[in-house]
Parts: structure tokens; sequence; C-alpha cells
């Protein structure tokens, strides 16, 4: 385990064996977020190519078929995966991007049907997040994550302990860390 400002999360090789072993990783870790949006630490995190990623999170998360999701792309490598623009980064899921042509192909479970991704841009200021998605890149030349609020739909993100325990209890995830704790179905 590994602690930084307050951030915990697993060995970065685990987690990363499980996303790619098509396992949707839930995250617990540290404070909430402001607003509405799962920047890292209340996150159900998966594989970004995988061309059932929505049909496979939007069930475990019991929301319509249609909802797309986010992608967390390292801000080094979004201008080579999206038509970026004036923008500079995008750290809070601001903005529906257009993915560049030859990449939309590459990773549809973040693809929306129109062509865009709502993006999340990590610098190295989130240090373990950054190292994360790193190790991802390494592995499959993808510098992202499909990321996603931890909840159920229509339900707000979870706030506590309890709660990711109770979004875990009633959904097919298979994983979800919390602090130091590995819960494993």
């Amino acid at each position: 385990w590994v602690q930084l400002y307050g951030m915990i999360i697993t060995d970065k090789q685990k987690a990363i064996e499980k996303i790619l072993d098509q396992e949707v990783v839930a995250i617990f870790q540290s404070s909430s977020e402001y607003g509405p949006r799962a920047l890292d630490n209340r996150s159900l995190l998966f594989d970004p190519r995988n061309k059932n990623g929505k049909d496979i999170v939007n069930t475990i998360k019991k929301r319509e078929w249609f909802r797309p999701f986010a992608g967390t792309v390292l801000l080094e490598h979004a201008t080579e995966w999206f038509e970026m623009g004036r923008i500079k980064e995008s750290p809070y899921m601001s903005y529906a991007i257009p993915v560049k042509e030859h990449k939309k192909n590459i990773i549809p479970a973040i693809t929306h049907v129109d062509g865009t991704c709502r993006i999340q841009t990590v610098s190295d200021k989130l240090k373990i997040y950054h190292e994360l998605i790193s190790e991802f890149e390494e592995l499959t030349g993808v510098p992202m994550l499909l990321n996603t609020s931890l909840n159920n739909g229509g339900k707000p993100i979870a706030g506590s302990k309890k709660d990711a325990l109770q979004v875990f209890e009633s959904t097919e995830l298979d994983i979800l860390v919390v602090g130091n704790e590995i819960y494993k179905k």
C-alpha cells in the first residue's frame, strides 16, 4: 500500500491486472471530490478498449443502456487522442471533446454515439492516479481509463464507507478498494 496526500491505493500492478482481466475496479479513497463527477476518489475504473464496456458498466451501475462514460486521460497525451482545440486541460470533466477519428475504434467504451468523450485530464499533481494510468498505458498503449462515479444509477456518489459497501453488495462489482482494505466477491 502506498499513501500520498491522503490517497491510498493498492499496488498499481494489481489494480491494472484486474482492469486488464476486464473487471471493474471500484475505488473509495480519501475525501470526496467537489461537484457531480468522480475524479478519482469515488470511482469505478474499467478498460476503455472494451467494445462492450458501456454495457458492462451500465449493468453494474443499474442505469440506462445509453448512458455514456468519461475517459480519464493523462494530460500529456490528451491532444494525441482528442480534438482539444483551445482547451488546454479538463481536470473536472467539464467538456465533451471530439475523439480523433483514427482513435474512436480503440476506445469504444468511452466514445459517445456523437464521437465525443467527456474527459478528465490527469496531470502528475494527482501522483498516484497518474501513475496508475501510466501503468495501464505502458501495458496497452492507451493512456486513459474509463472512469465513472461509485454509485448505483440515480443515487448520489458514495459518501461513506457504508455507502461504498452498499453499492458493492448490491451490484455485480467484484472488487472494491476502501482505504487499505480490498473487498472481493
